[in-house]
């Protein structure tokens, strides 16, 4: 069985690097340049141009979720799992709507608190990289992200909705994500302990959740 596997916001196939599900092989989705003035929904097909049969599943992490579910909305998708994700802006924290609202992320260059020493700290304490090794996995990539793939991103994060009504979903998440806390979330599993990075550092766990769900 192929699981089509969606990162989550700047990052790629590497944070799925610690993931094994067994009898299944693990395909990815990795991000895309947006074009210019591109929709939701137009990059989510170009996305979904990866999926190679219908009834798929689809695995997303975050933002990967939210795209998850917007393929669902015009391609034939057995089932999504969630994975420190959102199912709908219900989810999500008062402060990210607002920030959406009030359309903050164009008066605020989000690039370049993004690259700053402090913003690092605060977002992998938000993110749960506490060791060493796990700091450097993130920060990698916040150094390499486009800036037009971070202001697209940010943009469509924080004023998503979903709409297509797809409700085979499994959703599972982490009791201490900072990024999506726990107490706006109805999960099908939670995880004890787990941050929004668990699908990381709290791979075996997450992997046996996923084979209980679909075998």
């Amino acid at each position: 069985m192929n699981l089509y596997c969606i990162p989550g916001f700047g990052v790629d196939e590497r944070i799925y690097g610690n993931l094994s599900v067994n009898g299944t092989r693990l395909c990815f989705l990795n991000w895309l340049d947006p074009e210019p003035g591109e929709s939701f929904n137009a990059y989510a097909r170009r996305m979904a141009e990866g999926i190679k049969e219908d009834n798929a599943v689809l695995v997303g992490i975050s933002f990967g979720g939210m795209i998850a579910l917007e393929i669902a909305g015009f391609r034939k998708i057995k089932q999504i799992i969630l994975i420190s994700s959102i199912k709908n802006r219900s989810e999500m924290p008062l402060s990210m709507r607002l920030a959406g609202l009030l359309r903050l992320n164009r008066i605020v260059p989000v690039k370049q608190i993004q690259q700053s020493a402090v913003a690092y700290k605060i977002a992998n304490r938000k993110l749960g990289a506490y060791t060493e090794e796990e700091r450097e996995f993130a920060n990698a990539y916040r150094r390499t992200a486009t800036l037009n793939y971070v202001n697209w991103s940010f943009d469509k994060i924080l004023n998503w909705r979903h709409t297509n009504g797809f409700k085979n979903v499994v959703h599972i998440h982490g009791d201490h994500d900072r990024i999506f806390p726990i107490k706006y979330i109805h999960a099908d599993f939670v995880i004890k302990g787990g941050t929004h990075m668990m699908v990381w550092n709290r791979a075996d766990e997450i992997g046996a959740i996923i084979r209980q769900v679909l075998f």
